[in-house]
């Protein structure tokens, strides 16, 4: 038997998946746009329709672990006129739109009052949006921290940084496995980092 306030975390949490990642992945595309490259564009990717963006392993993880994925915008980095400053530029993005969401509905929540389901869902969407953002900037292939790292190393170091994305899916299978070092390693950081974010604006 699932908990009344598990329940209400699913209810609440599957509008909030698909409205953040959909964030996420806009803009993500949309930085590539302006930095020069139309790919993402191209494929459908630059909008703000949640089909284009929703990968369903990722969500169930959202959903479940409170951390996931959607699908990767494609960019082709040999479009950008500095091409691993904007690579990384691109990357921020997506979990800059997240933190800067959650600042917003962190805003709304103290506005609200008393309105309890109102309250319930703005905090969802706010632990959802930090989630999302967190989980990425960890600096693993293929998440958006790797390529934010990478834009910040020397050139000399940049090559052999890149070639970790060789390992990319051993990594989040590792990741995926319950109870791995990686897994307890990277949940533990969340958690920790989340309730960090939700003090201090004021959700606990």
């Amino acid at each position: 038997m699932f908990s009344q306030d598990f329940l209400i975390w699913i209810i609440f949490a599957v509008p909030s998946i698909l409205i953040a990642s959909t964030i996420h992945e806009y803009f993500h595309a949309w930085s590539a746009y302006k930095l020069g490259d139309p790919t993402a564009k191209a494929h459908g990717r630059l909008t703000l329709n949640p089909l284009a963006h929703i990968d369903p392993i990722g969500a169930i993880m959202m959903v479940v672990f409170r951390f996931g994925w959607s699908k990767p915008v494609p960019i082709n980095e040999w479009n950008f006129e500095h091409r691993r400053r904007d690579k990384a530029l691109t990357a921020l993005a997506g979990p800059v739109s997240n933190f800067l969401v959650a600042i917003i509905t962190a805003i709304l929540y103290k506005i609200i009052g008393d309105w309890y389901l109102i309250r319930v869902f703005l905090f969802t969407f706010a632990t959802i949006n930090l989630s999302l953002a967190i989980f990425n900037i960890i600096p693993i292939p293929p998440l958006d921290g790797h390529k934010i790292v990478n834009g910040l190393l020397p050139q000399r170091l940049s090559y052999y940084w890149e070639m970790l994305e060789k390992y990319s899916w051993v990594l989040i299978l590792l990741i995926l496995i319950p109870f791995s070092p990686l897994s307890r390693l990277i949940s533990s950081f969340i958690n920790t980092v989340l309730n960090f974010f939700l003090r201090i604006l004021g959700f606990l």
